[in-house]
């Protein structure tokens, strides 16, 4: 048993099979997600919990309003969707109900939390595995595959240390002292094989096995490499590569990117993108940071992101009901891609 606390914030698929592998192995873990359905099913009669084929049912102190919860939490590990920031963690800082806040989402979120939090009550993190959100009260971890965790100055702590410890608890850990190329990394990821399962239906592995979308994921990568290399980050390993070997200029690159693209789909192929499960769901998608974040940061260092930009689009036409997810869009984007 880890002398840690946590409280979980957000128990969509990746928050909640984090609780319920937490559980049990930690102090105490709790749960706040807004779904009352959801939340009651946590508590009883637990959330049924899918772990790569095997199920369990786990019981879960879940809760929706944060006023239910007492005491603080050593760490609050933040796995919302962008829209619900703001909301959700106002009251938990307005309370102090944890002392150190874990961004654990998808996108470019960080600075947005940092402003809610406080820069100092901030460690910053990505989630490589992979985990679908079958229903209320049902959730199913799909990958194996590390966190990764960081300060954002960079020097490693004692409560990153512990905090590595805590989620060991969960998958493998990874601490880095350059989170902001993990972050960046795991963007590209997002962009190119989120973004296109999302508008594509289909999952990692089969984006990658269709040739447009193959052709497509590697352009949309590259024009996200672009975009980290003109702010001078230094993009960090990400699924088992480094972040380069998916960049492919001409021929010559092409047998290396072959070979990263099997190690990848070797940790996240089985994924179901989540911005494809809240299409499902009628919810609004993450794509405004995800894709969005690429074209955002390249308009302003001067980088052309025409992929990124039309994966936005096709996305805010699917959330309003105007067009269906389906293989029409990768050869779109691989005419585009040129």
């Amino acid at each position: 048993m880890i002398e840690a606390s946590v409280l979980v914030v957000g128990a969509g698929a990746i928050g909640g099979v984090t609780a319920a592998k937490m559980e049990g192995r930690l102090r105490r873990v709790s749960v706040l997600d807004a779904n009352k359905e959801h939340v009651e099913m946590m508590r009883d009669p637990g959330l049924l919990l899918d772990e790569l084929g095997e199920e369990r049912y786990v019981r879960l102190d879940a809760h929706a309003d944060p006023s239910d919860l007492e005491g603080t939490f050593g760490f609050a590990l933040v796995t919302l969707k962008a829209p619900h920031l703001e909301s959700a963690l106002g009251p938990l800082v307005e309370r102090g109900l944890a002392r150190t806040f874990v961004s654990l989402g998808n996108g470019l979120v960080q600075d947005r939390i940092a402003a809610i939090v406080g820069d100092e009550n901030l460690v910053v993190g990505t989630v490589e595995w992979g985990a679908t959100n079958l229903g209320a009260g049902h959730l199913a971890q799909t990958t194996l595959a590390p966190f990764v965790i960081g300060e954002p100055e960079g020097s490693t702590k004692e409560r990153t240390r512990l905090l590595a410890e805590v989620l060991e608890t969960v998958a493998e850990v990874r601490i880095t002292e350059n989170i902001s190329g993990q972050v960046w990394s795991k963007l590209l990821v997002n962009s190119a094989f989120s973004g296109l399962g999302a508008v594509s239906g289909l999952l990692y592995s089969e984006v990658v096995a269709d040739p447009d979308g193959r052709e497509a994921a590697l352009a949309v990568w590259r024009e996200g490499y672009d975009v980290g290399v003109a702010q001078r980050i230094t993009m960090d390993e990400v699924l088992g590569v480094p972040a380069d070997s998916l960049v492919v200029r001409g021929p010559e690159d092409r047998q290396r990117a072959d070979e990263a693209l099997e190690v990848a789909m070797g940790y996240a192929g089985a994924t179901k993108a989540s911005m494809l499960q809240d299409l499902e769901r009628g919810a609004k998608t993450e794509v405004d940071v995800i894709n969005g974040g690429v074209v955002r940061k390249g308009r302003e260092y001067g980088v052309q992101t025409p992929l990124n930009a039309r994966v936005v689009e096709l996305m805010h036409s699917m959330e309003q009901g105007e067009r269906r997810p389906g293989r029409d869009t990768l050869e779109e984007l691989r005419t585009l891609a040129g």
